[in-house]
């Protein structure tokens, strides 16, 4: 038999080490729930990190491709200075894609995966063409916003301004833009002097397009590159067309909205609205040969797309172009437009091919002034004071002759007309010598007709008296009149001014002065101050006033 005391030893003995036993499994358990719960978390937090890390990785790249494109992409005409590679995947991540490829295609026979590859890379093309759309959008409305008054801390990557094109395109555009707007009537009121004109910047909206079709054939041709180290050879063309067509087809989708725009704005007979279309086409043929080699090996429909919005653009252009040129004869406020068929258009064109255009430009352009000029003389017609008509005339082939010059369209035109700008002239002085027939009614009294010879001191019979009370009446009168009126007319160009009142002056002066010496010691009135009311000086004075509202 056990003694009490050894049995109540055992007992706490046991009760202990049970207790020991409870303690060490509860803290196994709560391990073991810790490590499976640890595991679950960790599973859970790699492919986020994971797809993070991605996405970080994509992010810098997009960040990086805007900032390539952003430096090295140009506007139309420029040289591309350097070489710029995209780094589509780290190298080590694409050494890795490029052995699961190589792995796929030997043991897994799944082709699966390069549909899953054009899919992911077609997304990134389609995501970074609009990334740098709405990149370039933003930096222009920054750069037209900015005000070198406003400092800003925030420092900016500089974006390059696109340069002003003062080429064909502005140059005609503007050589009727100012006339619509001025009228260059012949009376006050209606006339404005002509303004300065300043070289059109291209809208944003057309400029992003432009720099969006650079930006796609660079994009594309390092897609390609990307994708040969990838796919399977036999596979790379068919694999690069899938991947291209969202963003191509975006991109020609847009181009055809430029097209349907400008085609319902020439129905409303609004032809100013194609000049969008006209850089857009000439980029696109500049960028033809690029655009061909990087989508060789693709299929024909996809090849198609970029020569049937080429077609598209040169059918509306040429009926804007046309409807243009017929409706001149009808409505001077339309404004000129001609297609950019220069030497300018293309650094890689012939000499023989840029000379054709330039020729063809040349006959277009003189077509539209030929138009213009039989405009011009209809509308004058409703003028009924002869003088009127021909300062209306005067005004208009002068700013025409002018705008000509001063955007050197004139050179343009002499490529088939030669004398173009003589045959401006000679209308223009055609049209102040018709002007200058309206003085006729007053040096016609100053004449030596129906004055009989007198000799000093001779006693006038009372009709001898009164032609030349007569004559001094005329000229009076006639003179009031004209100065009244024609006061209230308008030479826009001061220097055609100045020369038409000095021609005046010179031959109204010296035939008074003449009159007066004739008259000088005749006695035909005891109120000689009746009839000599203005000095020789005085009839300058009134002249020089011709033309002058605020005389």
């Amino acid at each position: 038999m056990i003694p009490t005391e050894d049995a109540s030893a055992r007992k706490r003995e046991i009760e202990d080490k049970l207790k020991q036993l409870t303690l060490t499994f509860c803290q196994v358990s709560i391990l073991s729930s810790f490590e499976s719960r640890l595991m679950q978390l960790e599973n859970s937090i790699i492919p986020v990190h994971k797809q993070t890390e991605n996405l970080q990785r994509l992010q810098e790249n997009v960040d990086k491709t805007l900032s390539c494109l952003d430096h090295v992409i140009r506007p139309p005409g420029t040289v591309i200075d350097r070489y710029v590679t995209l780094e589509h995947l780290p190298e080590a991540v694409l050494q890795d894609i490029i052995c699961i490829s190589a792995w796929l295609v030997e043991y897994g026979r799944n082709q699966d995966f390069m549909n899953v590859y054009f899919q992911v890379r077609s997304s990134q093309l389609d995501r970074s063409i609009k990334g740098l759309k709405e990149h370039f959008r933003k930096n222009s409305a920054t750069s037209a916003m900015h005000s070198p008054a406003v400092q800003t801390k925030r420092k900016e990557t500089p974006t390059k301004k696109p340069p002003k094109r003062p080429g064909t395109i502005r140059k005609a555009q503007n050589l009727l833009k100012q006339y619509s707007q001025h009228g260059l009537d012949g009376k006050k009121g209606s006339n404005l002097t002509p303004l300065e004109g300043k070289d059109d910047v291209l809208d944003i909206e057309i400029d992003s397009y432009i720099h969006c079709i650079s930006a796609f054939v660079k994009l594309a041709q390092s897609e390609y590159v990307l994708l040969t180290e990838i796919i399977p050879e036999h596979h790379q063309k068919k694999t690069f067309d899938s991947l291209i067509q969202e963003a191509l087809d975006n991109l020609m989708l847009e181009g055809d909205n430029i097209v349907s725009a400008a085609r319902r704005a020439i129905m409303r007979h609004d032809y100013s609205a194609v000049l969008t279309i006209f850089p857009i086409l000439r980029h696109l043929k500049q960028t033809k040969p690029d655009f061909d080699a990087t989508l060789q090996g693709t299929a024909a429909s996809t090849k198609n797309k970029l020569p049937a919005l080429i077609t598209s653009m040169e059918t509306i252009g040429a009926k804007a172009l046309e409807e243009f040129a017929d409706s001149i004869k009808v409505d001077h406020t339309q404004r000129l437009m001609v297609p950019v068929m220069t030497s300018e258009s293309s650094s890689s064109a012939s000499s023989y091919s840029s000379e054709f255009s330039r020729r063809l430009l040349s006959t277009y352009i003189y077509k539209v002034l030929g138009n213009l000029q039989l405009n011009l003389s209809n509308k004058a017609k409703v003028y009924e004071d002869p003088a009127l008509r021909a300062v209306f005339l005067h005004n208009n082939y002068n700013y025409i002759l002018k705008s000509l010059e001063k955007s050197e369209l004139i050179q343009l035109v002499a490529v088939t007309h030669k004398k173009v700008e003589g045959s401006y002239r000679e209308l223009i002085e055609q049209e102040i010598q018709n002007y200058q027939r309206s003085w006729l009614k007053v040096t016609e009294h100053l004449t030596e007709r129906n004055i009989p010879a007198f000799q000093p001191g001779t006693k006038l019979k009372d009709k001898e008296r009164q032609i030349i009370k007569d004559k001094f009446k005329g000229f009076n009168e006639g003179l009031e009149e004209l100065c009244k009126i024609q006061q209230g007319w308008a030479v826009p160009d001061k220097e055609q001014r100045d020369a038409i009142r000095q021609a005046e002056k010179r031959v109204v002066s010296e035939a008074y002065r003449a009159f007066l010496q004739r008259c000088a010691n005749i006695s035909f009135t005891k109120n000689p101050e009746k009839y000599h009311r203005y000095s020789p000086e005085q009839v300058e004075e009134m002249i020089d006033k011709l033309f002058d509202t605020s005389a």
